[in-house]
């Protein structure tokens, strides 16, 4: 694998011991890279391979739905590595605290640790640090191309990362290796994982349900993948910004919880027998756009403050504070889809129903948000409160970006002012009319509603 991908975030005494990938934001035992990463070291220094995760309660509001998703996709995780004999291990609690203790019981040499932009996994590992002198690499293995190399520095928007990143593209989007057998292990005993009980006591608000339409785990990833390759991809420019037409991929919870590299999904999109040009709309989307959004988060520690806005938003908002809204919803209201507006109402019901909004009903939805918040302050804290409880990808730099897009105008361009947004870009329920049929988007979700209260 390529070196780069791989940084060392803390140089620690040289031992010999076992090795462990602390693995968090990329659940998965396939197109790793810092799963093949840790494996390598391990064989090349004789020592044993272990895989650890920590399962964090109540982390940044998650609910039922979205623990439920996560364990029965670790689940498999764990059965995988079984077939390649690396133990899998499941610690409780903060990793700052949890780690260090495993470390040492377990005379570890060397941690390998997913990277990850968010200010919470940043603190982990600072905190991890100070307790423990342990040998500490990080490896990208969610970006195709790893953040720090991407950009030095926080993009302007997608078309100054995008030349960037297609100068790489050729270094780093290469085949993954097949995994090997761990001939390591036997010194290692794992422990014993009740999955059934993790199930029925997993931490987060128990009222935010499952969801029934998307089974979890990297082989359900990788099926979703080839059916949107067979069935939607030659469509997918033409038709994903109707939300009507089911031209999506749907794989944007299981990108979240790292369940499908995003490396995989582009190596199977330049495969298909697809004509380029329809190609270029996906892969616009699974790679520049992605990792424009952890650039954003990783060189912006205000990626979900008004402050993190760029500073002509900021002063535009400023400037309207005081507009005169006609419509003021609580977050209740909000959160219930009680607004005067169906069409946001059926995007708020989709997502509370599905565990997933369309990609342009998630910036109207945001959009009307300010329009109809007392604040922008209060706008973005509620927008990101809803996405966070409700979606299977919250909690996530796509998520933090997008609303920070449609609320904050970041990555976008000073547009013509008028009230409240000031010179944020603006959308409408009659340019949405223009688009799709509207109607037939409310009365899917107004009938689900229906089927819902009946069952």
């Amino acid at each position: 694998m390529n070196p780069k991908r791989v940084r060392v975030l803390q140089n620690g005494p040289d031992q010999k011991g076992p090795i462990i990938y602390w693995m968090s934001r990329d659940q998965r035992a396939e197109d790793n890279w810092a799963l093949i990463y840790g494996f390598n070291q391990s064989v090349r220094k004789k020592v044993p391979f272990g895989v650890v995760f920590c399962l964090v309660n109540d982390f940044l509001g998650a609910t039922r739905r979205q623990y439920d998703f996560m364990l029965k996709g670790l689940r498999r995780v764990s059965e995988k590595l079984l077939e390649y004999e690396i133990p899998f291990f499941l610690l409780r609690g903060d990793p700052s605290l949890e780690l260090p203790d495993f470390i040492k019981n377990n005379q570890a040499s060397l941690l390998i640790t997913d990277f990850d932009p968010l200010r919470e996994k940043r603190k982990w590992k600072a905190q991890f640090m100070e307790k423990s002198p342990i040998e500490i690499h990080e490896v990208d293995t969610h970006n195709i191309v790893p953040a720090w190399i991407a950009s030095s520095k926080q993009e302007y928007g997608a078309y100054t990362i995008r030349p960037k990143i297609a100068r790489l593209l050729p270094e780093f989007l290469d085949e993954y290796p097949l995994m090997q057998m761990n001939s390591l292990h036997q010194s290692w005993q794992k422990n014993s994982i009740n999955w059934d009980d993790l199930y029925g006591n997993c931490s987060g608000d128990s009222s935010i349900p499952p969801v029934t339409q998307f089974i979890s785990g990297s082989k359900s990833a990788l099926q979703q993948l080839q059916q949107f390759i067979g069935e939607k991809l030659e469509s997918y420019d033409t038709q994903r910004n109707d939300p009507n037409a089911d031209a999506q991929s749907h794989l944007s919870s299981f990108l979240h919880f790292g369940q499908i590299s995003a490396q995989r999904i582009a190596l199977e999109v330049q495969k298909a027998s697809v004509a380029k040009n329809k190609k270029a709309a996906f892969l616009e989307e699974v790679i520049i756009r992605r990792e424009l959004s952890d650039n954003y988060c990783w060189y912006n520690l205000n990626y979900d403050k008004f402050n993190g806005f760029p500073s002509w938003a900021q002063k535009t908002l400023n400037q309207h504070r005081k507009d005169q809204r006609e419509y003021r919803y609580s977050l209740e209201e909000f959160e219930k889809g009680q607004t005067h507006d169906q069409l946001w109402n059926a995007a708020q019901k989709e997502m509370v129903y599905t565990g997933k909004m369309h990609g342009y009903m998630r910036m109207y939805w945001a959009k009307k948000i300010l329009e109809w918040s007392e604040t922008p302050e209060i706008a973005l804290q509620n927008a990101i409160y809803l996405n966070d409880r409700f979606e299977l990808d919250g909690r996530d730099p796509n998520g933090y970006t997008g609303i920070a897009w449609s609320i904050g105008g970041v990555h976008d361009r000073a547009w013509g002012e008028r009230p409240v947004f000031g010179k944020i870009r603006y959308m409408s329920y009659r340019g949405s009319r223009s688009k799709f049929d509207v109607d037939q988007y409310i009365s899917q979700y107004k009938n689900w509603e229906e089927s819902e209260r009946k069952d």
